[in-house]
């Protein structure tokens, strides 16, 4: 098997440690993984009011600089928007970009508008500002079944003590790629079946826009990092 150099980046509320379970499972494929953690995420400490989508891709991009090869970039959930302007600034950097039950956006669409004409999602309508509308988090009484209904107690417990408020800006501005660039890396698409935050229609209605080769599937709720390591490790060690 030919060996590959992958970036993690986590979605809304988490952080690097969402990986904990599969970057070893991939190093032990033999490949080199690095679970980055965007500022103002996880365990960063930045302040949240300076992030934005463009601070966070140029972040994202300057890490691609910094490997020695084309990178694999997988973006979970919210950082599908992230990897796509990352591809933009960077396309030559990069082998192939992984949406992993992502938000895959054509130019000019907010991740916001995306998710709010999701109308089954859990997430729109149970988000909390805080911080003077800089953050948000999500309402606690949703939190299990909209984000971790596969994943056992332990697991759920491990997350729920990591989560982090989520920087709002990034979420409201429209994303910004082009045919040439973004549009020039190849993508694929690993579809999570019983995700209840990006649902099945609202993933399959992205791909139809902006088509993947090739998509796989997990029958998962919206955190197969926890609820389904072995599987996911093994397609995204397969790609």
């Amino acid at each position: 098997m030919q060996r590959h150099s992958f970036v993690l980046i986590a979605g809304a509320w988490h952080g690097a440690w969402c990986w904990a379970k599969v970057a070893p499972l991939l190093e032990s494929q033999g490949h080199h993984v690095l679970a980055l953690e965007l500022p103002a995420t996880g365990a960063d400490s930045s302040d949240p009011a300076d992030v934005t989508l463009e601070s966070w891709a140029r972040f994202v991009a300057q890490s691609l600089l910094d490997q020695p090869r084309p990178v694999t970039l997988v973006g979970h959930s919210r950082a599908g928007v992230v990897i796509s302007r990352a591809a933009e600034l960077a396309p030559e950097r990069l082998r192939l970009l992984v949406y992993l039950s992502a938000y895959l956006l054509p130019n000019g669409v907010a991740l916001a508008e995306a998710a709010r004409s999701d109308r089954d999602s859990l997430v729109p309508p149970n988000m909390i500002p805080a911080q003077g509308g800089v953050t948000c988090r999500l309402d606690p009484a949703v939190i299990r079944s909209a984000l971790f209904g596969h994943c056992s107690d332990a697991d759920y417990e491990f997350a729920l003590t990591r989560m982090s408020a989520e920087p709002l800006k990034p979420l409201v501005s429209p994303l910004k790629v082009t045919t040439q660039r973004f549009g020039s890396v190849p993508r694929a698409y690993i579809e999570c079946l019983q995700d209840r935050t990006v649902t099945l229609p609202a993933q399959r209605r992205m791909q139809a826009q902006l088509p993947c080769d090739p998509v796989l599937t997990l029958d998962s709720d919206h955190s197969p990092f926890l609820s389904h390591p072995e599987e996911l490790a093994r397609l995204l060690g397969g790609l």
